[in-house]
This record gives structure tokens, C-alpha cells and sequence, in this order.
């Protein structure tokens, strides 16, 4: 395709005709709410012995849908499938599967208003980040279909007379993709795309919290005529079906979104090798982070607190990217600290389903129990000056909460929350503030608020995150623009959304024939 690559735009939701199309979007969906969703292996729909159901995490009592859940005898089932499939699917052309994508992400582009109301209603998305990921997930598809089209491509090297030799880029085989629920489409869709873009076939185990949307992914898949088997959907209790899938000896890939002691539990599991087993398994993970915004002492204070604000409280913190340290030069500590507290009061909670919240309610009563308990050890550790409190208890609503005086090797410095809870941390120069922005064992994302040259450049050299971000905020990468992965503890720098990642689904191939 010789369209060049352009991210997909955000939804202005100021204009009256867009809220009335999110409106009626959202009416469809409320329509089409509690159906059941079978398991799909080899495009055979399957009825389990088990179910699960999703609730809206803003409305506990409103079912989004039920699940059928797999058990070992169906990961079996979805393992050889999908092994027997990509006999045929590897060799279908690299042109011919970046087609379904286009298509998928055509079909989407279409209907984005319906899959973002699908994450306002299971996710507890507001709209706003309801649109933005959806339109992060029409680029996954867009660019990966490009970047394969471009692998596929003659790749350079260095002639030699009398041979002729090729490198080719080939799939590597039967992939288990474990998404995390707080991106339920776009990163679900990215990296399902990726690996049957390269040829790979797919059992997709959605998160347990969001299974609904990576169900009606599954049915675009097969509206575009995706061969069955290619994917095939197996939701199940990870304890169970993620290990067993993990484990097994044709898994030749993992690809995992999602907590650090899950990420690093699978990493074991698939360094393990099974009987008959002939490869290394791959693990292509991305585990998290304890991301900072540092603010100097020269720099545009309003520009730091909107990007520590937004960074934040956005989705309430249920970002992998997410501020959850802001670390403030002493000589304005008080000042940062006042204009971010301003902006965090404005900031309207409630139900997702209006469009004039900028938060809506955590996932679940997990995640709920998790961070109401971490505002507790926080209240021990520092300050507390804003939030603290719930709201609305029909759904899991948590205030956007602001501790101030932390020091830097506390539990809530050091721990990722997953919520809407900030610490604020006071650093005696930018030097100590950039050890400090070190000192955890994640290194995902960061930002620097300077207007000093020498300080941004010592940043760039020092401040150890995979994505780095400079007088903005720490939050919304875009494919593309911002190939997304960290270091350390944070997974294996996969940079979703950049050049480098299907390299991770594929194998280079020598050919060398002398004439």
C-alpha cells in the first residue's frame, strides 16, 4: 500500500453532530448489553462448562455480557488448531495479510464510535479515552499492515559476484497473546495483529475484566474473511488455560501485557523446555512502570502541572504510562504542588456515560481493594492533600488523590498503584531529582518540565526509561511517533508502534545460491 501512514484522529467531542453519533453509539451497545459470547477455535463456536461474566465497573449490577470459559482440554484443542492452521497460513503472502488489516481498520474507522462505547461500558472508559483508543487501535493495524508490507520488501546487502542472496523475514509459529484490560482494544488489537500480520497464527486469552471487546474484535476478524484458525479465542482463568498455553511445546511465542509478577511468573515458565519441544520460546513482554515527571527549577509551571495532571489522573491512572511520582525541584516545590492541587479539584468523577466526566470508576473491586489500601499506607508516608475518598457506590469509584512529602524509597514511591493516587516528592536539586526518577526497579516512561538546555540534555543521557518525554506530559504515545516499551522491570523494550516490532513475531532468513 503506497498510502503513506497517518495516525488516526481524535474525535472532537465539541462539535454537537459528534456527541450526538457517541450518543447513539452508546444507545446501540446498551442494546446489545448481557448476551453470551461463545469460546472460537479453528471458526468453530464453542459452549463451555464455565462462565464468566463482565459487569460495568461504573454500574456493579449492569452485565456487559457472559463468557464461555476454556479449560485445559480446549487450550489443547485451540494449541493444535492453531498449530495445523499455520501450515497454510505461513505461506499466504505478506500482501495478503496486511489486506485483512486494512480492511479491519476500514470496517473499525466505520464503526468507532460503537467499539468505543463497548469500553465505556465494560472498561469505564470516559469518552474521550474510549475514542483514543480506538483510534490507537485502527493505527496498530494501519502501520503493521505497512511494516510488513515493508519487511517483505528485498532487503539490502552486501553483493558478492557469482551468488545471489536473499533475506527474507518468516513467521515463527504458534503465538499466545495475553492483553491487558486497560487498552481492552487497541493493545489487545496490536499485538493480535501483529503476529498474524507475520504470518504467525494466534490464541488469544483476553483480560477477565474486558472480554467483551476483545470478543467483537474477534467477530471483525471474521468479517473480513480472516481464514479460520488463524485466531482463535480462548478466554479462561489464567491460573489454568494461561498456563497450560504458556507451557505448552508448539507455543513458539508469548506475547503478555500486563503485571510485573505475571509477566516475570510466564518469562519463567517459557524458559522451561517441554518434550518435544524444538525452540526457544520468545517472550515478548510489557510489565508496567513507576513513571516520573521531574520539574526544574527553570521551567513553564503551568505546562507541569497540566502534564502532571493529565498524566495522572487520566483514566484514573490506569495507565502503564502514568504519573504516579511528580518530583519537584525544592525552589518551586510548593508552588507545582499548588497549581497541580488547583486543576485536581476541577476535576468532575462520575459515570462514563457523560460526557463532561474526566474520570470514571478503577476496573474492579480488585483493583478497588488494591488502591483504597495503598491511600492508607500513603496517608502513613506523607501528606495526604487532596482525595482519599470514593464516590458513587454502585461502581468502583476512587477520588483523584494527592500525597505530598513523600520520600523518595517509601512503598507508594517505589510500588505501582494502577490508580489515581500521586506522590509528590521535593528534590534538593536536578540532580538528586534524576536519581530519584531512578531509583525504582521499572524504567517505562518519564518526563522532564525544563527550560534549561544543559539539564535537558544530561536527561537524555541519564534518565534511564524506554520512552522519554521532554515539556510535555508522560502519557499518550502514538504509533508511529512513539515506539512504546520500557526497561528493566518494565518488560523487554518491545516498542510497540515502531519499526523494530514485528521483527519480534518473525525470523530472518538467509538464502545464499551460487551460480
Amino acid at each position: 500500500m503506497n498510502i503513506p501512514f497517518v495516525n488516526e484522529p481524535f474525535t472532537a467531542f465539541t462539535v454537537q453532530a459528534n456527541r450526538e453519533a457517541f450518543e447513539e453509539a452508546l444507545h446501540k451497545v446498551k442494546s446489545e448489553l448481557g448476551q453470551e459470547y461463545p469460546m472460537i477455535i479453528g471458526g468453530q463456536k464453542i459452549i463451555g462448562n464455565r462462565t464468566l461474566t463482565s459487569v460495568n465497573p461504573a454500574a456493579k449490577d449492569q452485565v456487559i455480557g457472559t463468557i464461555h470459559q476454556a479449560d485445559r482440554e480446549l487450550a489443547e484443542k485451540a494449541i493444535q488448531t492453531a498449530a495445523e492452521t499455520f501450515h497454510t497460513w505461513k505461506h499466504t503472502g505478506p500482501n495478503e495479510r496486511a489486506r485483512y488489516l486494512y480492511k479491519a481498520a476500514a470496517i473499525m474507522r466505520r464503526r468507532k464510535h460503537e467499539f468505543s462505547a463497548w469500553m465505556v461500558y465494560e472498561a469505564g472508559k470516559t469518552w474521550s479515552e474510549a475514542d483514543a483508543d480506538t483510534a490507537e487501535a485502527i493505527d496498530f493495524m494501519e502501520f503493521y499492515a505497512r511494516e510488513m508490507q515493508r519487511l517483505s520488501e528485498p532487503q539490502p546487502l552486501v553483493r558478492i559476484a557469482g551468488e545471489d542472496n536473499e533475506l527474507t523475514y518468516i513467521p515463527l509459529g504458534v503465538g499466545v497473546v495475553i492483553p491487558p484490560w486497560n487498552f481492552p482494544l487497541a493493545i489487545m488489537a496490536g499485538m493480535t495483529s501483529a503476529a498474524l500480520v507475520s504470518g504467525n497464527t494466534v490464541v488469544l486469552k483476553p483480560a477477565s475484566t474486558t472480554p467483551v471487546i476483545a470478543a467483537k474484535f474477534v467477530e471483525l476478524l471474521e468479517e473480513v474473511g480472516l481464514p479460520d484458525g488463524v485466531v482463535n479465542f480462548l478466554p479462561g482463568p489464567g491460573s489454568e488455560v494461561g498456563d497450560y498455553l504458556v507451557d505448552h511445546a508448539l507455543t513458539r511465542f508469548i506475547s503478555f501485557t500486563g503485571s510485573r509478577d505475571v509477566g516475570l511468573r510466564i518469562n519463567e515458565r517459557a524458559a522451561r523446555t517441554a518434550p518435544g519441544q524444538k525452540w526457544i520460546k520468545r517472550v515478548i513482554a510489557e510489565m508496567g512502570g513507576k513513571d516520573s515527571i521531574v520539574v526544574d527549577s527553570d521551567s513553564d509551571l503551568e505546562l507541569a502541572a497540566e502534564s502532571i495532571t493529565a498524566s495522572a489522573f487520566g483514566f484514573s491512572g490506569q495507565k502503564c504510562s502514568a504519573c504516579s511520582r511528580a518530583i519537584i525541584h525544592k525552589d518551586v516545590y510548593d508552588e507545582v504542588l499548588q497549581k497541580v492541587l488547583e486543576r485536581t479539584k476541577k476535576l468532575t468523577m462520575g459515570s462514563p456515560l457523560e460526557v463532561g466526566n474526566y474520570m470514571g470508576p478503577v476496573i474492579d473491586d480488585k483493583a478497588y481493594a488494591k488502591i483504597t489500601e495503598y491511600i492508607e499506607i500513603g496517608k502513613g508516608e506523607g501528606r495526604l492533600v487532596h482525595g482519599g475518598g470514593t464516590g458513587d457506590p454502585a461502581g468502583f469509584f476512587i477520588e483523584p488523590t494527592i500525597i505530598a512529602d513523600v520520600e523518595p524509597h517509601t512503598r507508594i514511591s517505589q510500588e505501582e498503584i494502577f490508580g489515581p493516587v500521586l506522590a509528590f516528592i521535593k528534590a534538593d536539586s536536578f540532580q538528586d531529582a534524576l536519581e530519584i526518577a531512578n531509583n525504582t526497579d521499572y524504567g517505562l516512561t518519564g518526563a522532564v518540565i525544563s527550560r534549561n538546555r544543559a539539564h535537558l540534555e544530561q536527561a537524555r543521557r541519564e534518565y534511564f526509561a524506554g520512552n522519554l518525554y521532554f515539556n510535555r506530559k508522560c502519557t499518550g504515545a502514538l504509533v508511529g511517533t512513539h515506539p512504546f516499551g520500557g526497561f528493566n522491570m518494565s518488560g523487554t523494550d518491545s516498542k510497540a508502534g515502531g519499526r523494530d516490532y514485528l521483527l519480534l513475531f518473525t525470523q530472518a532468513k538467509l538464502v545464499s545460491e551460487k551460480y
